[in-house]
């Protein structure tokens, strides 16, 4: 698509949060964007055309424009990053690994929730929150979500009946759910709760 033809199509853009995606002419999506205002983010790609021989090749192999708009730019930004998954278009290099975002996962589906760092959103009915770029924000509220709450971590099948508290328990990152004289099921599932 020539330049001025991008330009003509900017100004019926919303002005809206997003991802855009373009393609070539084989309609091979080639570059996969999100935008907390579709029309300004479309805007600079054309501002930018002649400074940088990498962006000049991607405009100069567009021939397709596309928009989804999203009600916020967290939603775009997850969008993005499963359509870039989804799609590997050639221009997308940093987020075609899984290791780029992370996700928190309450483990809601198990009789004794875990708090755990998680590469991608299942459909298993689990809690998700994110998604953490960097990976280390999501394992730092993680390890905040140990401290403040106690909700274990742990891959210990839970019966109550364990002799005595593990070593997270001491520490004070985890109130102890595998004991049930230190902490109740009740107790425990009022922490999860209150995560």
């Amino acid at each position: 698509m020539p330049i001025g033809n991008l330009k003509h199509q900017i100004n019926r853009l919303p002005k809206q949060p997003g991802v855009y995606l373009y393609a070539n002419r084989a309609g091979d999506t080639i570059y996969i964007g999100k935008a907390r205002t579709l029309r300004d983010r479309v805007r600079s790609y054309t501002t930018a055309y002649g400074t940088n021989p990498r962006m000049d090749a991607l405009l100069q192999e567009i021939s397709e424009l596309e928009v989804i708009v999203t009600d916020s730019v967290v939603e775009a930004l997850a969008l993005e990053n499963h359509l870039i998954k989804q799609r590997s278009p050639k221009y997308n290099v940093l987020l075609r690994d899984d290791k780029n975002y992370s996700y928190l996962q309450l483990t809601t589906n198990e009789s004794c929730p875990r708090v755990l760092v998680a590469r991608r959103v299942e459909r298993d009915g689990a809690f998700y929150a994110g998604p953490f770029l960097p990976t280390r924000l999501a394992r730092k509220t993680m390890s905040l979500t140990h401290r403040l709450f106690g909700i274990r971590s742990c891959n210990e099948v839970i019966t109550g009946r364990r002799g005595r508290p593990c070593l997270e328990y001491d520490i004070k990152r985890c109130i102890a759910p595998c004991v049930s004289e230190v902490c109740s099921p009740e107790r425990y599932a009022q922490a999860v709760e209150d995560t």
